[in-house]
This record gives structure tokens, C-alpha cells and sequence, in this order.
């Protein structure tokens, strides 16, 4: 026999267990720590920039030309893209979760470089970059003056020019993104009326900047072929690249033979400075200009070593820093995995306290319960080397099924002592009685053990980022169910043969255990009477309990759904949209308002600003719009009244005195890189193959206008603005023909003064920088400065655009973003307290339902396209899940029928679930979902114990109703031992606090509630079903078989 073999080795079986903790421990230390695992689908992102194009001429001549090429790319879920006023071009793709990032980087560049011979020549100069966008965000660094001596160009430089590359090159880290003021640039201001004195048009100052800034590659002296006798071979240098202001500045731009040979140079008809590339953003800290870095990480690297690394180095670069500078680190997405995994960590060893102190209670000696204890430390380490195997990472998920794995792998060790311990109370020595024990108990073991394993197959082929977290959550309690089988069947059998003692019927109990039996043993003869009347009566309890089943499964449905708890991370962000066509500059002195009404609310911490983009937007470039991350105080240091709904509320109510702006608080998403905030994000699209953005204003409007009116909606809001003022310039062309001047020319010289130009490059600090020409400031203030641009004709004349072009005022959008190529815009909402995603979903497609017309549709995107993603899957999952355990046990006990004791006590489970939730008024989400998988397996487990003891007093001999009692009557204490083991393992889940609470609840109330039902009806119930089961087997068994006619006999041959 197989534990016979072990219990004659004991050192065998203890080395098999000390091999099991050693490879774990080892996998401890090396396994990457996450709040989830990769789950997040995988994005690449293509930028280009055109400038001075407008959204409209970013759309028809970038994006569509990019995007019809990158369309239906392999594995791809969808994709976004923006089109901004000041010429920005950025498309996100977004792939099915598990894809290959590197290989999706390649196919998208590929997709690319097809569309790249239709893009403008502008565009081509600059390039299109094609790359993995990393989505975790993992802190934000902010470089800051402490003396005023370093503006917030300096300061962002520093970070581009010092820092960028190094902290780069940090293992862990993916990507590292400069906000603020942008990069260096030779900016060549040109004044228009020195300009027109001189006849001289942008175009001009180009071609002279091209020719004199240039690399020139001479060759050598001497190069072969030379003729014989050649003895050197020199390189020659040209200092053709200029590299400061004052050479720019030197740069000719036009001689005249006229009053001696007069030259004109830059600096005679305009300004040179080394400014920025572009001046659309600010970043602040605290409401001070700061420079930022965002540090992004890899998918599969350990975030807090990674955060632990880029802080190292930037303790070591600071050292180096100029005179008063230096950097904090205001906000660490880390901090939030740091707390949750040790908040998690601390639920592990109370969960292993109470499991002992339950076990300590039921056997009641010391000896009997290091048996089950020391089945913790085996399996529970042991996991860890299981998920090195798998290739998981320590996160939450995993450590949630370490948390419940604690309840269920002791049971297998409690049934074990328990059992060894009746056959010593009938006078067989500890090494008879672990046999004898492991002879009975060995087939429930591995019945349970498969059982367990097989519940959990189903949800690791689930698709989408379900399937990623059902898939680590089930594997790795699967591995430890297999660690825990094995130890019950090697080393448990033989720790009891040599740990436990004969029996001393004289040994005396202490106060408490002979409380606790005082209590306990009428409360089982009470059950055993129970039972017994029952049984007679097991086809009415049969019906109740199909009942009771019934009325579970309606209660489930009517349970709204959810997707992933809303958590608190320590910080939230705040949306600020001024009205249209507000400008960057007002735009900032509104941010600066809101970061001190928003540091007034009690609870925050530091507030960083990002000005120049649209949260709502994908992070596009907006003048209007901008940004705030506002971090809370650690957790352990809030008050009363600082929770994350009081801050969130009293921050509402502080921003709604902003009037010169919609603000809007949004909490983040659970999952990092799932969309801008936890609530729902829908895309309105245009689908006739118009461009009327009005209409699509219209439709948006509608929407939340219905949408605020609903009370399962708190917030709706949509960013999209058709009716944006603009400018229209409408050349004549037959004017430009008669006064000789090229239309091109005049597209030229407003592209030049109005939105820059891009000349070529410039080397300096080690990096190549850009060059651009535009018009100064004071010149492109209103539209009449339009009028006011020369153009030169044919003739050498100076023509003012005023004589050429019809300026008027417009409307039209700031910026268009096409969702599957199609013109889209974005509404984003959060459902009300008390009501669920699911139900928020629901109203809002009913409300897209019956608004929407002809040539418009709607799409759910981000968190919400996952969500729709699942749909009812869980269900089908759990379905599922209960057919394999049928399997299962159907080919254990050689029976259709008998199994059915146990699938029918499943869903008995759900009765418990279901109350707790509908009073707690949670909803059913992922959480809840694994939950109700894993009291598939637990539920099945009490019933195996039931049923198999029940069909080997039968197989004895017994009669139906005496074999099922009595297995009811000795399985009694351990179902109720290895139940509330696990029961108290989990409340401290149950009873949660802190950083990741809501996913510790979630999980932890539905299978504490699911668990104490199963408990308390299955024990009732599960002995009728095997009674009602049982007869009508052995009937089917006891009925003749039909009697075949005689074979009639063969003829004789002839």
C-alpha cells in the first residue's frame, strides 16, 4: 500500500517535504512581484507630427492614409487615434491580451512603412515612430528649483538630456516619458516687417539656414585609387554643423551688389533663441514649475525592485545635480503593490493562526494537531515553487489563492489525524491506526484532490484578462491542492504513526476542552436524530432542497454584475476642460486654482499638474484641457472621514466654485492601463461615411444629458467639441494668378509664420535637436496679423495676404479621433453608489439604443470592452466546472447515479453567496466569480466525505438508511473541523482594511457566506440525496433483464 510504504520511511517522506519547502523558499526570493499579473492588453503606438496643420488636414492627409494601411493587423482588439490643432498624430492599437508585444511592434511598423509614401513630405522629414507603449505607469519624478535659478525649460531638458537615457537602461524599466515644456530647439523668430523690407519670404530663411547648417561628408586626401608612392591618407574635417545661437544668428541670408555688397543676415530680420521644440504643456508640482519623468515598467519585471532601483539611481545622480536643483518623487504607483501584497501577506499568517487554534479546539492535543500544522509551511511554500514553473509572478491574484489554499490543504491532513485518532480510541497502536486510517481515506483524498484540480481547468481557457486572472488564481490552487494530496499521502500518515499515542482513557481534559465537548457532543447527537428523521423521509427533503436550489440560482441572477472592484490606490486624478478655444496660458491659471482647492481637502498629500493635454482624450494635445495627479496620505496615517469616498466627495464639492472650467474627479482604474478611471468609457461613431461632427456633437449631448437623468448613472461627461472657434482662410486663386503669386507660396508662408517649420537639425549636449522658423509671438496674436504676411510674386513685388485671402471667422473641432476609422467621440461616466458596472452598462446601451439614428453606432472600449468581453461566461464556467467534477467522480465510484449525491449539494453553496451579497448590496464581480468556482470544489468536498463512507457500509453489508447515518454520524466532526478551519482562515478577508480591501472582500464574503451554507445544508441534505440516489440504483440493478427468443437452431446441411 501506498502510505504503508512512506509510513515504513519516515525519512523518505520527510526529505520528499523538505525538497518541497527548499524549492519554494528559493522561488520566494527570485519570483517578480506585481499587483496583477500581465493583464493588461498590449498597446503600440504610432506619433508623427505635421506642423501647423489642423485637425482636419491631420486627419485626411496622416491618419486615414496610416490607419486604412494598420487596419485588421493580426490580433488586434481595436484602435484609437487623435488628430490635434497643432499637428500631433497619435494612433494607439490595442491587442488581445498575451500577444507578443515585440512581434505586434513589428507587424504595426511594417503596416506603417506601406502608408509612408502618402504622407505629406513634412511628415516624412520628421518620421513616423512606431512603438511599444508601455501602459503601467510606475512614478512620476518632478525636478525642481529650490532657488528660482532654473526655468521649466532648463529643468525639462535635464530630464530629457541626463536623466531620460540612464534611467532608461534600469532593468524593469519599459519607457520613460518627459512632461512639461519640450525639448531643446533653435527657434528662428522672424519678424514679418523686416522681413517685407527686405523681400524676403520664410522659404527664403530656410534654404539659407540648409545650406550653411549642414554635415558635409569631404572623404580624404588620399583615398585610392592614388597613383604609386602615395604615403598618406588624411581625413578631412568641414565645420559645416552650427551648434550655437550666435552662429545661427551669422547665418547669410541674402547679398546685395546695391550700396557696397549689403548682406542680410538672421539676425537682422528676426531673433534666434534656444527654446523649445514645442510650448504646448507645463508640469508643475504643488503649483511650482517642475520638470517630469514618467517612469513606465515592463510587463513582466517586479515592480517594487524596479521602483526601489530608479530611486537608488536617482540618489546617486542627484549628486551631480547643478546648485540648486533637486527632485521628489510625488507620486509611486509601488507604494499601492507594496501595501496590498503585505496587507495580503498579514491576512496569510492570521488566516494560518486561526486555522491552527480551530484545529487545536477540534482534536484537542497538542500532538495530533502539529500533524495539520505542519502541512502549511510545506504546501504553502511548495506553491511558490509551482508558480515559478508556471511562470506566474507573486501578485495579488496568486496570493489570494495562497490565502484560501491555507483552508482547504490542512483538510486532507485534519481527515487524516482524525481518522488515525478513532482507530487509537479502539485500541490499535498509532502505527496500525495510520494504515488502517489511509486504507479508508485514500480514495477520498485523491477523489477530492481531483475534484479540486478538475473545478479549476475550465476558467485557465478563459479568454481575455478574465481568463488571464481566473488562470493564475485556479492553477495555483490546483498546484497546492496536488502539494497537499501528495503530503497527506506521505508524510502525514507517517507524522501520525510516530507523533501520536496510544490511548489513556484516564487523561484528563483541561476546563476549555471539556467545555467546548459539553457543547459539541449533544449538538451531534442532536444532528444524529436529525439525520435519522431525515433519511425516512428523504424524497420530501430532496424537494426542499431542490428548493432551496432553485430559489439560490434566481437569486443569483438577480445579483447585478460588476468586473473589477473599484480600489483605493492613493491618489486620484481630476479632469479640467476650460471653454473652447481657451488658451494655454488661462488654461494654467485655472490649473493653479484647482491645485489649491484641491490640497484644502483633507486627506491629500501633493498634487502634480500637466497642462496642454486632455485626459479624456487618450492624454492629446489640447491648450484647453490639462491634467492633475492628486495624492492622498498613506492609509495608515488618514483620519476619520479621509476614506477615498470622503475625499472624493468633499473634492467635488471644493472644485464645483471653479467656474471657469468643467472639472471632473475621477478615481483610477483598478487595472493600470485600462483606460483613464474605473467607470465605463463608450465611443459614439460615425458610421455613414460623413465627417458631420456636429451631428456627432449632437448625438454625445444627448447621451449624457439621458445619462445624468438616470439614478444608476453619478457622472457622464464627453470631451468631443464640434463647435471649437476657429479661423477660415479661403485663398483666390484668381487673385493670386492675376498678381502673379504661386498659390504654393502662399500655403508656404502661413504654414511658416503660423505654425513653424522645420528646417533640419542641430547637434548639441550630445543629442540632435530641431530647428524651426516661425513668426514672433506678438504677430500671431489675432487674425488681422494674417493679413499683414507678405508673400513674394514672380515680379519680386511683396503682395499682403489681406489682398489674397478671405479670413473669417468658423467653428469646428480642436481635435477628431477616429475609433476603427471611424470619426468617434468619447463619453466617459461612473456609476452611482450602490448600483453596479453592469447595471451601468446596461443603462447607458439602453440609453445609446433608442438615441441613436441612421450612420450611428456605439462601441464599448477599455475597461468596458472587457467587461461586454466576459458577458455571461462565468456562468458557463461554473457550469462547467460542475460537469468535470460529475466526470470525475462518476469514473471514481464506476456510477452515473451516485455523484450525484455530491453535484446536487454544489449548489446549496450558492444560497450563502447569494444572501451575503444581496445584503451587503455587492455586486457579482470577478472576485465573486472565483469564489463561487472554488465552492464548486469545497462544496463537493464535505459531500465526498459523506457519500464515499456511505457507499462502503453499504458495500459492508449495512442496510441503506444505517450505512448513510453512520457515515453521517463519523464524518460529522471533521466536515464541521476542516469547514470552520477554513471559514476563520478567510475572515480576515472578510474583514479587510487598507490598500486592495475591496478584491480581499469581495473574494472573502462569498466564499466565508458560500462555505458556512454548504456547512450547514450539506451535511442536512447530502445523506438524503444518497439515500433517494442509492435505492434507485440498486432498483435499476435489481431489474430483470428482458428475456431474449430463443436462437432458432440451424438448418441441417443439406
Amino acid at each position: 500500500m501506498f502510505a504503508k510504504f512512506f509510513i515504513e520511511r519516515p525519512v523518505l517522506a520527510n526529505v520528499i517535504a523538505l525538497v518541497i519547502v527548499l524549492l519554494g523558499g528559493v522561488a520566494m526570493f527570485v519570483l517578480p512581484v506585481a499587483q496583477y499579473p500581465p493583464i493588461t492588453p498590449p498597446t503600440v503606438q504610432v506619433t508623427t507630427t505635421y506642423p501647423g496643420a489642423n485637425a482636419r488636414t491631420l486627419l485626411e492627409t496622416v491618419a486615414l492614409p496610416i490607419e486604412q494601411q494598420v487596419n485588421g493587423v493580426e490580433k488586434m482588439l481595436y484602435m484609437q487615434s487623435t488628430c490635434t490643432s497643432d499637428g500631433r498624430y497619435t494612433l494607439t492599437v490595442t491587442f488581445e491580451v498575451g500577444t507578443d508585444l515585440d512581434f505586434a511592434q513589428v507587424l504595426v511598423q511594417n503596416r506603417v512603412s506601406a502608408a509612408m509614401a502618402q504622407l505629406p513630405v513634412a511628415v516624412q522629414q520628421q518620421g513616423v515612430v512606431t512603438k511599444k507603449k508601455s501602459t503601467a505607469i510606475l512614478l512620476f519624478i518632478a525636478l525642481t528649483s529650490t532657488n528660482q535659478a532654473h526655468d521649466a525649460l532648463f529643468l525639462a531638458n535635464y530630464g530629457t538630456i541626463q536623466l531620460r537615457d540612464k534611467l532608461s537602461r534600469l532593468p524593469g524599466v519599459g519607457e520613460v516619458a518627459v512632461f512639461g515644456v519640450g525639448e531643446y530647439s533653435m527657434r528662428i523668430w522672424l519678424d514679418r516687417e523686416l522681413m517685407r523690407q527686405r523681400s524676403l519670404t520664410p522659404k527664403d530663411v530656410m534654404t539659407a539656414i540648409q545650406r550653411e547648417n549642414a554635415k558635409v561628408a569631404a572623404g580624404q586626401i588620399g583615398m585610392p585609387p592614388t597613383p604609386a608612392g602615395q604615403d598618406f591618407q588624411l581625413t578631412v574635417n568641414v565645420s559645416g554643423a552650427l551648434t550655437d545661437i550666435e552662429q545661427f544668428e551669422r547665418i547669410i541670408v541674402k547679398s546685395s551688389s546695391e550700396g557696397g555688397g549689403q548682406l542680410t543676415r538672421v539676425r537682422d530680420i528676426g531673433r534666434v533663441e534656444l527654446g523649445a521644440k514645442t510650448y504646448g504643456q507645463f508640469f508643475k508640482l504643488d503649483g511650482k514649475p517642475a520638470g517630469g519623468i514618467a517612469v513606465y515598467q515592463l510587463p513582466e519585471a517586479n515592480a517594487l525592485d524596479t521602483a526601489k532601483r530608479v530611486r537608488a539611481a536617482m540618489e546617486t545622480y542627484a549628486r551631480n545635480f547643478p546648485g540648486g536643483m533637486s527632485y521628489e518623487v510625488p507620486m509611486d504607483t509601488t507604494v499601492f503593490v507594496r501595501e496590498s501584497v503585505n496587507e495580503v501577506y498579514h491576512t496569510l499568517y492570521e488566516a494560518g493562526i486561526l486555522v491552527l487554534l480551530v484545529i487545536m479546539v477540534f482534536l484537542q492535543d497538542w500532538r495530533a494537531t502539529l500533524v495539520p500544522a505542519t502541512t502549511v509551511p510545506v504546501t504553502i511554500v511548495g506553491a511558490f515553487a509551482g508558480m515559478a514553473l508556471l511562470g506566474f509572478t507573486i501578485n495579488l491574484l496568486t496570493l489570494f489563492a495562497i490565502v484560501l489554499a491555507i483552508g482547504i490543504v490542512v483538510d486532507d491532513a485534519i481527515v487524516v489525524v482524525e481518522g488515525a485518532a478513532k482507530h487509537i480510541e479502539h485500541g490499535q497502536t498509532p502505527k496500525q491506526a495510520s494504515i488502517q486510517a489511509m486504507s479508508e481515506l485514500f480514495g477520498p483524498i485523491i477523489g477530492i484532490t481531483l475534484v479540486l484540480m478538475s473545478v479549476f481547468l475550465p476558467p485557465a481557457f478563459m479568454p481575455g484578462i478574465t481568463g488571464q486572472m481566473y488562470r493564475q488564481f485556479a492553477l495555483v490552487i490546483a498546484v497546492t491542492a496536488l502539494i497537499s494530496a501528495l503530503n497527506a499521502a506521505t508524510l502525514k500518515p507517517t507524522q501520525c504513526a510516530l507523533w501520536l499515542r496510544p490511548h489513556d482513557p484516564g487523561r484528563k481534559k483541561n476546563f476549555f476542552f471539556r467545555w467546548f465537548n459539553s457543547a459539541y457532543e449533544p449538538t451531534e447527537r442532536a444532528y444524529v436524530r436529525l439525520i435519522r428523521a431525515m433519511v425516512r423521509r428523504s424524497g420530501l427533503m430532496v424537494v426542499i432542497a431542490l428548493a432551496l436550489v432553485g430559489l439560490a440560482g434566481w437569486g443569483l441572477m438577480k445579483i447585478p454584475t460588476g468586473f473589477i472592484p473599484t480600489e483605493d490606490q492613493g491618489y486620484l486624478i481630476l479632469a479640467v476642460q476650460l471653454p473652447d478655444g481657451a488658451a494655454l496660458e488661462r488654461t494654467e491659471r485655472v490649473m493653479d486654482r484647482v491645485a489649491q482647492l484641491a490640497l484644502g481637502v483633507p486627506g491629500t498629500r501633493s498634487i502634480v499638474a500637466i497642462g496642454g493635454i486632455s485626459p479624456l482624450d487618450n492624454s492629446a494635445s489640447l491648450a484647453n484641457a490639462g491634467m492633475l495627479y492628486l495624492t492622498l496620505k498613506d492609509w495608515n496615517e488618514r483620519g476619520r472621514g479621509e476614506d477615498l469616498r470622503s475625499i472624493y466627495q468633499g473634492l467635488t464639492r471644493k472644485l464645483a466654485e471653479v467656474q471657469e472650467a468643467s472639472t471632473l474627479v475621477l478615481i483610477p482604474p483598478p487595472i493600470q492601463g485600462l483606460g483613464l478611471s474605473g467607470g465605463f468609457q463608450m465611443q459614439l461613431e460615425l458610421t455613414d461615411g460623413s465627417y458631420d461632427f456636429a451631428r456627432l456633437q449632437q448625438a454625445a449631448d444627448e447621451i449624457v444629458a439621458a445619462a445624468k437623468a438616470e439614478p444608476a448613472i453619478q457622472s457622464a461627461f464627453t470631451p468631443f467639441r464640434a463647435q471649437v472657434p476657429q479661423i477660415s482662410v479661403t485663398v483666390d486663386r484668381s487673385q493670386a494668378e492675376t498678381l502673379n503669386v504661386a498659390v504654393g507660396d502662399v500655403f508656404d508662408t502661413l504654414q511658416s509664420y503660423l505654425g513653424s517649420t522645420y528646417i533640419n537639425l542641430f547637434t548639441r549636449f550630445g543629442h540632435n535637436f530641431m530647428v524651426f522658423a516661425q513668426a514672433e509671438g506678438k504677430q500671431r496674436l489675432t487674425a488681422e496679423d494674417i493679413k499683414h504676411y507678405y508673400v513674394r510674386s514672380q515680379s519680386g513685388d511683396m503682395v499682403p495676404l489681406g489682398t489674397l485671402a478671405d479670413i473669417r471667422a468658423t467653428q469646428g473641432p480642436a481635435l477628431i479621433s477616429l475609433y476603427n476609422l471611424f470619426p468617434t467621440a468619447t463619453i466617459n461616466g461612473a456609476t452611482a453608489a450602490g448600483f453596479s458596472s453592469g447595471q451601468g452598462l446596461e443603462v447607458m446601451q439602453r440609453i445609446a439604443d433608442r438615441t441613436l439614428g441612421p450612420g450611428l453606432e456605439y462601441e464599448w472600449t477599455a475597461m468596458s470592452y472587457q467587461e461586454k468581453l466576459v458577458g455571461g461566461s462565468a456562468y458557463f464556467v461554473f457550469a462547467l466546472g460542475i460537469l468535470l467534477v460529475y466526470f470525475v467522480l462518476a469514473g471514481q465510484y464506476e456510477s452515473w447515479i451516485t455523484p450525484a449525491a455530491v453535484i446536487l449539494a454544489v449548489p446549496l453553496a450558492l444560497l450563502g453567496t447569494v444572501c451575503a451579497l444581496r445584503s451587503a448590496g455587492a455586486a457579482n464581480n470577478i472576485y465573486t466569480q472565483i469564489g463561487l468556482v472554488l465552492l464548486i470544489a469545497l462544496s463537493a468536498k464535505n459531500a465526498i466525505l459523506i457519500v464515499e463512507m456511505a457507499r462502503e457500509g453499504r458495500a459492508a453489508g449495512k442496510s441503506i438508511l444505517d450505512a448513510t447515518i453512520e457515515a453521517a454520524h463519523v464524518r460529522f466532526r471533521p466536515i464541521l473541523m476542516t469547514s470552520f478551519v477554513f471559514i476563520l482562515g478567510v475572515m480576515p478577508l472578510v474583514l479587510a482594511s487598507g490598500a486592495g480591501a475591496s478584491a480581499r472582500k469581495s473574494l472573502g464574503i462569498a466564499v466565508a457566506s458560500g462555505m458556512l451554507a454548504s456547512t450547514c445544508l450539506a451535511v442536512l441534505f447530502v445523506p438524503s440525496f444518497f439515500v433517494v440516489l442509492q435505492r434507485f440504483a440498486e432498483r435499476k440493478r435489481a431489474k430483470p433483464a428482458e428475456p431474449r427468443p430463443p436462437e432458432k437452431a440451424p438448418e441441417p446441411a443439406a
